[in-house]
């Protein structure tokens, strides 16, 4: 059977969106007349249409779906899947528990496949936006070795740790980033709003007014006449920029600056180091040879200085050298990686010490992340009591001045 996608009228004339599953077109018409619904436009959710006008093409229209959602579809896989349930029921039974159309029509449309006689790993890969690389070979080798329910289980757990992290990561970004913005907020609106009024008063005078309140007022007339034109000429430098980003040559180049920065190189070494080892790990846990999961592993690296280093870290496992010494050639993994990697490769636990390694970089990146929010609130403070102080010597200079003058 194959999925359509389907526009209908209900009984009370109220255009209805669906997917339905069917031996034909015709069929999946008369499923919606059965169901007191007057088809409009019904079509294969896989085809797009041959008028030339926008199709039903599933992969276009199911581009992303949340890290949550996958988590949810890939748990509910893998129990269905050790409850020893046909694959494609399972599939069924998964979309029918969906509340998406979207999430719905797409594993309508993987378990079309499946009956067709293809693999899950096959039927996944016509949406390579939700199902990456390492989600397919991961269920690929798990099909092969006849595992498919314990490296779901595996795949749930990981893509939910995956959501927990960035969830905690976003968590504990939020409270720093408003306090930020309010900051910036609030000086702002003195200087446009609330300075002019109290300083307004010197600036007419015929004695010298004192630096500070002059650099005070030129500030606020800035902000003043240039203030839109400024937030507008940001936004702008923002869009140019990542317009320019695109080219791999300048990305690249942009990644190598920031591994050089203090600081910032040692958190994006380790989100991504961290990632790149729990991803190994879980792909050799499963099956996928060591080769092949060093080459999946290196497309999770964001950076792409380090992605080329993951690169020539495969090619010299190619050539015969052990993985601890490629990654200790490269100078750019943690040195704590390549001793668990090596300690690993001598026991005969890799997967295991891959994982405590990645499990570790994750731990430190978060005290790391969490001592620099921290940080942030007291330098606002400082910030804000800086500023506050600044306006108010500027306004307070020019009336000592005269107090002095009259006494």
């Amino acid at each position: 059977m194959t999925a359509y996608r389907y526009q209908a009228l209900n009984a009370a004339g109220k255009l209805i969106k669906g997917v339905l599953e069917g031996d034909s077109e015709r069929q999946v018409r008369s499923q919606l007349r059965g169901q007191d619904m007057r088809p409009v436009e019904v079509a294969e959710a896989n085809n797009t249409a041959e008028s030339g006008k926008p199709g039903w093409d599933l992969s276009l229209y199911f581009s992303r779906i949340s890290v949550g959602d996958l988590a949810l579809i890939t748990r509910q896989l893998a129990t269905l899947v050790e409850a020893n349930l046909p694959l494609d029921e399972a599939l069924q039974a998964a979309a029918e528990q969906s509340r998406s159309s979207r999430i719905k029509g797409m594993l309508l449309q993987v378990r079309s496949r499946v009956a067709e006689g293809h693999t899950l790993a096959y039927a996944m890969a016509e949406f390579p936006s939700v199902f990456n690389e390492m989600y397919r070979a991961m269920v690929n080798a798990g099909e092969h070795a006849g595992y498919l329910g314990p490296v779901l289980q595996q795949l749930a757990d990981y893509t939910e740790q995956r959501q927990y992290t960035g969830q905690k990561l976003k968590m504990a970004m939020i409270y720093p980033f408003i306090l930020v913005g309010v900051a910036i907020a609030v000086v702002l609106l003195l200087l446009i709003f609330v300075v002019p009024e109290l300083v307004g008063i010197f600036a007419h005078s015929n004695r010298e007014l004192p630096a500070l309140t002059r650099g005070l007022i030129a500030t606020s007339d800035f902000f003043q006449q240039y203030g839109l034109w400024l937030v507008l000429g940001v936004c702008a430098l923002f869009f140019i920029l990542r317009h320019l980003l695109r080219d791999p040559g300048r990305k690249k180049r942009w990644h190598s600056v920031l591994l050089r920065i203090p600081g910032v190189s040692r958190v994006l070494i380790s989100m991504d180091t961290a990632r790149f080892a729990s991803t190994l790990s879980i792909l050799m846990a499963s099956g996928v040879p060591l080769l092949e999961s060093l080459r999946i592993a290196g497309q999770v690296l964001t950076n792409l200085v380090l992605r080329e280093d993951s690169e020539a870290v495969s090619e010299h496992v190619q050539e015969g050298a052990s993985l601890n010494r490629a990654l200790r050639e490269s100078g750019r993994f943690p040195p704590m990686m390549v001793h668990m990697v090596a300690s690993g490769e001598a026991s005969g636990e890799l997967e295991t010490m891959l994982e405590r390694s990645a499990t570790n970089q994750e731990r430190e990146l978060e005290m790391t992340l969490g001592t620099l929010m921290s940080l942030i609130e007291p330098l606002m403070v400082v910030f804000m009591g800086g500023m506050v102080l600044t306006i108010v010597l500027a306004i307070l200079l020019p009336i000592f001045d005269l107090n002095t003058m009259v006494n």
